[in-house]
């Protein structure tokens, strides 16, 4: 489909202040905000924080970095920077990551199309104007024909709720709030609470500057090796020469990276074949242990309980006390069922003298104290505790905006029992509001699927440009359908039984349903979901309604 040049002058109401608001300037919201000024679009970019980046904004503790490989992770869209930027290392750091988005925002002067400290209190959609108004925090009112929501999975970070919390007289936060200002940790007594994908970064980079470290586990969490390594001169220039080979690989695999399933089945090899390869994978860099792997290992539960075993033997190799070890080996569910995290030294890390493990399951944590930590086994002191206690993730940074219709509908209340949506892009009842990498689409390396979703949303806001529509809303009979696929999608695949923040099954969310699995993404494969979109394009954008 060819695309005017812009939007503007077509027949779409003029009245609102924007033809188009993307709410958020992380990497999805940059994006798209590049698709629509070069269709000349009357837009804007409101982003909460003091400036762009997003998740690469926001999380500076020590540690944070890519976990996808930094070339499958950067954008694909033009030439020039694919020509012009160097990435570092395999996986690129936080200072790296924002200096890249930066570099590109800069580079297509996009910074002028972008208020930050912008945070969006609530969203209305008038049914007599086919428009939305978006109030912000500092009382002023926007109002847009559409709206994109570019808000991101883990944006909604969640504290715990022990007792006096706000009575500890030290340093303390979540780490998704790290300080920007260095946080001098040398000497320190520090808490790391949680163990989750944030805490396995942080917690060697922690262990080697404070005086003592001390991490409150609820649960352990497998993890694998990162094996990052420096990029090198000639090893860009090489990478730079197989750009389209890297994307295209990265389109065809079910997860977006260059890591493609070994289809030669499980039990076509012996044992001692399958754990020749497990040791190759163990030792490469990033997710081929866990994307590289049988495809069984997802799918069958003896398959995936030998895999298991096998990570589970590399993690006691890695720790001296055997005691410890064993704390640090998850029970309750198999590797790769829930998304992995990668790690660098962080098994070793609880070898160092100053680093201890509280095990939360038998000594929970009482209360927070001026001083300190009580746990019902003894009390710790410390001068800086860190919340790595995840997040609301998904629907949280949706739920913290009120949503609403005219009539008085809520998308709150919509979603009390998990995401309903048509594509992971609409949602019936919210006309006008896209959705980017939303709820329910593909669970892929999220640029790659960020990606995705620009490249269709923008096609259809030319469609409707070029049919003179003014709105779009979604069949409910399209929406049900599509809620089925994704529970449909579920089944067969050990993560149905993940206890995770994916599934949210464990979730302390208020409003969320301890034990009942929220169906949050669509485990289909990228592939299969941009299949989808494309026949939905294709036929004239079925299961939305235009006038």
């Amino acid at each position: 489909m060819s695309e005017p040049s812009a939007l503007a002058g077509s027949g779409i109401d003029q009245e609102p202040d924007y033809e188009v608001v993307i709410i958020g300037a992380g990497v999805t919201g940059i994006y798209q905000a590049k698709r629509l000024v070069d269709l000349g679009v009357r837009m804007t970019v409101l982003e909460a924080n003091g400036d762009l980046g997003g998740t690469w904004y926001n999380n500076r503790y020590p540690g944070a970095r890519f976990d996808s490989e930094s070339f499958t992770y950067g954008y694909s869209f033009s030439q020039e920077v694919l020509d012009e930027w160097h990435w570092t290392e395999q996986f690129s750091p936080q200072p790296e990551n924002l200096r890249y988005l930066n570099y590109v925002v800069d580079k297509f002067e996009l910074r002028r199309h972008m208020q930050f400290g912008c945070r969006v209190k609530s969203m209305v959609f008038d049914d007599s104007t086919d428009a939305w108004t978006l109030e912000l925090d500092d009382g002023r009112k926007i109002s847009t024909r559409f709206v994109a929501t570019a808000v991101g999975v883990l944006s909604a970070p969640t504290m715990p709720r022990f007792e006096g919390m706000d009575t500890f007289e030290g340093e303390s936060f979540h780490a998704f709030h790290w300080p920007h200002d260095p946080v001098d940790l040398a000497g320190k007594r520090v808490a790391v609470v949680g163990t989750g994908a944030t805490a396995i970064q942080l917690i060697p980079e922690v262990a080697k500057e404070a005086a003592h470290l001390t991490v409150f586990q609820r649960r352990p969490n497998w993890a694998a090796p990162l094996n990052n390594a420096p990029i090198t001169e000639p090893e860009m220039a090489a990478i730079r020469a197989r750009y389209d080979e890297i994307f295209a690989t990265c389109a065809r695999t079910p997860g977006g990276f260059e890591h493609e399933p070994d289809r030669r089945g499980f039990y076509s090899l012996s044992a001692e074949e399958r754990r020749a390869l497990w040791d190759k994978l163990y030792d490469e860099p990033g997710f081929g242990i866990w994307l590289r792997n049988f495809v069984e290992i997802f799918i069958d539960e003896d398959a995936n309980a030998e895999f298991s075993a096998y990570i589970a033997d590399r993690i006691r190799q890695r720790v001296d006390d055997p005691v410890l070890a064993e704390k640090l080996i998850p029970k309750d569910h198999g590797f790769g069922i829930q998304r992995v995290p990668l790690e660098t030294h962080y098994f070793e890390a609880y070898n160092r003298d100053n680093v201890e493990l509280v095990d939360s399951s038998e000594t929970p944590i009482a209360r927070v104290t001026p001083t300190g930590i009580d746990t019902t086994d003894r009390a710790f002191a410390f001068d800086v505790i860190v919340y790595s206690t995840g997040f609301d993730a998904f629907t949280g940074a949706f739920d913290r905006i009120d949503i609403r219709t005219s009539v008085g509908r809520k998308l709150r209340d919509k979603w009390s029992a998990g995401p309903v949506t048509y594509l992971g892009i609409a949602v019936s009842g919210f006309p006008n509001m896209v959705m980017l990498a939303g709820p329910q689409s593909a669970a892929t390396n999220f640029p790659r699927g960020a990606e995705l979703a620009v490249n269709w949303v923008t096609p259809l806001l030319v469609y409707m440009r070029e049919h003179g529509y003014r709105r779009f809303d979604v069949d409910e009979a399209a929406e049900a359908a599509w809620c089925e696929h994704v529970q449909e999608m579920y089944e067969g695949l050990l993560i149905r039984k993940a206890k995770s923040w994916i599934t949210g099954y464990n979730s302390n969310i208020d409003g969320h349903e301890y034990g009942k699995t929220r169906y949050n993404i669509y485990n289909g494969g990228g592939p299969k979901y941009a299949k989808r979109l494309h026949e939905v394009a294709a036929n004239d954008y079925e299961g939305l309604r235009f006038r």
